[in-house]
């Protein structure tokens, strides 16, 4: 899997001297990261403190894990059903009469 962007602690950090009053543009430039990351990562905290409509973290984090097991179920189907199409292909159904010599 590829990087997962910062770590929590540090944008939490990053969200305390924002509110203690610096402004975005210096935090980042000071910090060498994307202002826009930091707007993404206030309007988040602003959701999951209920102050914004959307999906919270924890939200993400179950719908993005859900995703992953359809897709492995879709996985497990297709090759379920690719064996049963081999399978067919071998025996004969169950009644079938028997091929002629």
């Amino acid at each position: 899997m590829g990087r997962r962007g910062y770590p929590s602690e540090f944008r939490r950090k990053v969200l305390d001297l924002i509110e203690a009053g610096r402004t975005v543009t210096d935090v980042a430039r000071d910090l060498e990261i994307s202002s826009q990351s930091i707007y993404s990562w206030r309007r988040q905290d602003r959701i999951d403190r209920g102050l914004e409509p959307g999906l919270t973290s924890g939200e993400k984090a179950e719908l993005a894990a859900a995703k992953r097991r359809i897709a492995e179920l879709e996985t497990e189907l297709q090759a379920t059903r690719r064996a049963i199409e081999l399978v067919r292909q071998v025996v004969p159904p169950k009644g079938a009469s028997r091929p002629s010599r």
